[in-house]
């Protein structure tokens, strides 16, 4: 089965992200090993977004939910743990108990 999102195809969770989000996850993550000047570069331009669009914090919040709550009994898929057989506790001849 094929996922689309605004005509471009979702394979991964990575690109569900970027396309709901309209930007690439490292924008807002950063990148393993970046110097200073990228990472400045990035949050300028993460300001410039945010700028342009206050609503998108807001925006991302409702979409992460509503997909939590369309797929909370398999994110949540909790198996219920038996409880052990309780101890049995055996005292020493001879010990005070």
């Amino acid at each position: 089965m094929r996922s689309y999102i605004s005509g471009h195809q979702a394979v991964t969770s990575t690109d569900f992200v970027e396309l709901a989000l309209g930007t690439p996850v490292e924008l807002w993550l950063g990148a393993e090993g970046e110097s200073e000047m990228e990472r400045a570069a990035r949050l300028a331009a993460a300001r410039d977004i945010l700028a342009d669009n206050p609503g998108m914090p807001d925006d991302a919040i409702r979409i992460a939910s509503r997909a939590i709550e369309e797929h909370a009994a398999e994110l949540f898929n909790v198996v219920p743990l038996t409880r052990p057989a309780a101890r049995v506790r055996r005292v020493r001849k001879g010990a005070a108990a």
